[in-house]
């Protein structure tokens, strides 16, 4: 019987599991020291807060694993063998495989700063991270302060979490705006007032130069590129994620940030592939990056993959981009390409709408020469994500998703609409739409 053997039981490992075994009668076995289940890992932050207890965010009953002949091996991958098919762990033994699938996630991204090693400096990635703040950031009381390096999703998750606890919580975020080398400006000030709003003390253009000591191994303070002493007791290292590669640098595996894979998913090694964050494409899709540590695409690729290892291949195609998230109390969603002015190519142009409230607000890119619509960010109004996937699709005009905001709206049915202050606002421009 062919033996797939599954790196890491995340989204994209447990989803080509899940599928291989609809398809096909293959023993598989999953390896992961992370955890003895597969979990949410976007919900570890309802845990912390008290909104979720740790088995609210595992999907699937005890019973799931061996029910679908599952065997899960709680081991850490020291090396991959690939001459000969085995896979060597740091606690001693060996697995063979016939077929290797490697979606082994992501790990925090650090920049070689002074003080790294510390007790209380840690990312918010996995388990073991959540843990690992709990542990350090019980309450205000034995932590009073922490301090947050970088912006972006994971950045704010901590912060949320920690004021939660009612501990202090600065961020420093080195652009001028939060999120800004990813949102339009408009966007970025709105969530910056945002955060700041939820009693944050977040600094803009502001770096991390170091992290103190108290002497015992533990932070006490950290240092900024400007040379200001601000006292903590936890480090947040949210500067993104990058491929947990580093027990492939002795294999015959080619990588480069991440493991290099074709549409099919497969490595430079027959019997070889890669999924999820740690995957990344030797030639990209659209606009999207190379590597993309984003949930969705990983269960996608995870039932890409299980038809080409069951014997149908197939190739990867996301379709048009899109993803969610939440800042503090404002809702995140994003359908298309809308781009941060930086970024935005010759024939783009933006409209924006934001609400009295400063809580709500709408950017659309379009194609200024042929009217095209390209994507569209929401914040505090949900919209339909089949909608406008079918609008990109179709390649609508601009002026007819304007005109058709209604039919994506998908707040209930006695939440205020702004369709029509919208409508007049982009209508009345001194434009041709």
């Amino acid at each position: 019987m062919e033996h797939i053997v599954i790196i890491g039981n995340g989204i994209a490992g447990v989803t080509a599991a899940r599928h291989i075994r609809k398809l096909s009668n293959k023993k598989i076995t999953i390896i992961s020291a992370e955890a003895g289940h597969f979990f949410s890992r976007t919900a570890l932050m309802y845990v912390y807060m008290g909104h979720m207890r740790w088995r609210d965010i595992e999907p699937y009953e005890s019973w799931f694993w061996e029910k679908n002949r599952l065997e899960l091996k709680r081991e850490y991958v020291e090396t991959v063998d690939t001459n000969n098919k085995i896979l060597h762990f740091k606690g001693g033994g060996s697995l063979s495989y016939d077929k290797l699938i490697i979606a082994s996630g992501s790990v925090t991204n650090t920049f070689g700063w002074e003080g790294l090693e510390l007790n209380g400096v840690q990312g918010l990635v996995t388990k073991q991270d959540l843990e690992k703040l709990e542990k350090n950031a019980p309450n205000n009381k034995e932590c009073p302060r922490a301090v947050i390096v970088g912006g972006g999703l994971i950045g704010v998750e901590m912060a949320e979490m920690l004021r939660t606890r009612d501990i202090e919580a600065t961020m420093l975020v080195r652009e001028e705006g939060f999120w800004s080398n990813v949102l339009p400006k408009h966007d970025a000030e709105m969530i910056s007032k945002h955060i700041l709003s939820h009693g944050v003390d977040l600094r803009h253009n502001e770096e991390l130069n170091k992290i103190l000591g108290d002497g015992k191994g533990n932070v006490r303070a950290i240092v900024t590129k400007d040379g200001e002493e601000i006292p903590c007791c936890v480090v947040g290292i949210t500067t993104g994620v990058k491929p947990q590669i580093s027990f492939l640098k002795n294999s015959k595996i080619e990588t480069d940030k991440g493991i290099l894979v074709n549409r099919k998913l497969e490595t430079n090694i027959e019997g070889v592939y890669a999924i999820g964050d740690c995957a990344q494409q030797r030639e990209t899709i659209g606009n999207r990056p190379p590597v993309e540590a984003v949930w969705y695409t990983g269960r996608m690729m995870g039932e890409t993959l299980a038809q080409t290892i069951c014997g149908k291949p197939f190739e990867y195609n996301p379709g048009n981009w899109f993803n969610s998230a939440k800042f503090f109390d404002i809702e995140y969603q994003t359908y298309g390409w809308v781009f941060s002015e930086s970024k935005l190519k010759d024939y783009e142009k933006q409209f924006h709408w934001k609400c009295a409230s400063d809580l709500r607000c709408v950017t659309i890119s379009y194609n200024k020469n042929s009217n095209e619509f390209l994507g569209i960010n929401t914040f505090g109004i949900r919209m339909k994500h089949e909608v406008f996937d079918k609008w990109l699709n179709e390649k609508r005009s601009v002026g007819y998703v304007i005109e058709n905001l209604k039919q994506a709206n998908f707040d209930p049915e006695f939440y205020k609409k702004y369709e029509a202050e919208i409508q007049s606002i982009f209508f009345n421009q001194p434009v041709n739409v």
